[in-house]
């Protein structure tokens, strides 16, 4: 099979498309025909080697896809060929293998693609929508009534962010540096955008928030924001830190005056249990049309070092999704 492998860690470039041998299941494994492939931050941070899992080499990136089974394992049940499946980082925190015409997978990693849902559209379900539901719900304590600030909101996990707190009863204010972000921000379903480019932009969250400032925020480029989000965040506010680059310089005393907790999130911290009720409430939102993926690029697998590219740059509206 066509494959995209790393044998030296590195930029974009170290990316080769190789033909490689085909995965044979194990008695527990299915092995699924990769129909589409997620692209997240954390790929490239593997391949460059400064990520806190350090993958062995040669390896094979990507974590998130989707695809129809076509081999299955003596013990698995519940899994046929032709079934059309996804398999995802949130579901066994394995982070590679995905950037390849085939991939192997513990079955109990794999489940079913509601029937309205595409394959591109699937692989949001591996880390976009865990992350942002886990950060708004489990970490974040979102409650219907308050006021969420989705601080990065037209990327993967923005989008999915914006839609279940939405479901969830919120008023959503979500930021971008773009009129075509802004634009997506509304599209998604929030209350108001702003644009977080321009000068004076923290008034107008306290304006949209009914002046006392927002009740939680979803931080996507902490490095950048958090000073900021501490300014603007309600009494007793919570920030929830989901994306970070970087250090910063903050005010402590801030935190102070307000109460404030600042919460990090990592997805691989949830016990198998709680992500399962995750992705359960996910999928059902999905099924219902509560949620509806948001995919931006799509883009061949052999231009995976594109891709790589993209994902890190701002104005990514969506998932970045490679096809092979």
């Amino acid at each position: 099979m066509k494959a995209i492998q790393f044998h030296r860690f590195g930029g974009p470039e170290v990316l080769q498309f190789n033909e490689v041998a085909d995965p044979v299941p194990g008695p527990d494994d299915v092995v699924i025909a990769v129909k589409a492939a997620g692209v997240n931050p954390a790929d490239t941070y593997m391949r460059e080697g400064t990520y806190r899992i350090k993958p062995a080499l040669p390896c094979i990136p990507g974590g998130d896809a989707a695809g129809e089974v076509i081999a299955v394992g003596e013990n698995v049940t519940g899994l046929a060929i032709a079934d059309r499946v996804f398999t995802g980082v949130a579901m066994g925190f394995d982070f590679s293998g995905c950037y390849a015409e085939c991939v192997m997978r513990p079955a109990s990693h794999v489940l079913p693609i509601p029937e309205s849902m595409g394959y591109a559209e699937a692989v949001t379900f591996g880390v976009s929508y865990p992350t942002a539901h886990y950060a708004l719900f489990a970490r974040g304590g979102a409650k219907k009534g308050e006021t969420v600030f989705i601080h990065g909101a037209s990327g993967s996990v923005g989008t999915s962010a914006i839609q279940l707190a939405k479901r969830a009863g919120l008023t959503v204010i979500g930021s971008a540096g773009s009129k075509a972000g802004l634009a997506l921000v509304l599209k998604e379903g929030a209350d108001h955008a702003v644009d977080h480019s321009q000068a004076g932009y923290l008034d107008r969250v306290r304006e949209a928030s009914g002046g006392h400032g927002p009740d939680l925020i979803l931080e996507m480029l902490a490095n950048v924001n958090l000073a900021a989000d501490m300014e603007i965040a309600a009494m007793h506010g919570r920030i929830v830190v989901i994306g970070n680059r970087g250090e910063i310089a903050i005010n402590a005393r801030m935190a102070m005056i307000k109460e404030l907790d600042i919460r990090g999130i990592m997805l691989w911290n949830v016990p198998e249990r709680q992500l399962n009720d995750i992705l359960a409430d996910i999928l059902i939102a999905a099924a219902d049309g509560a949620i509806k993926p948001k995919v931006g690029r799509q883009l061949a697998l052999a231009d995976a070092v594109e891709a790589h590219e993209l994902v890190l740059q701002p104005g990514n509206a969506g998932k970045i999704v490679l096809i092979p």
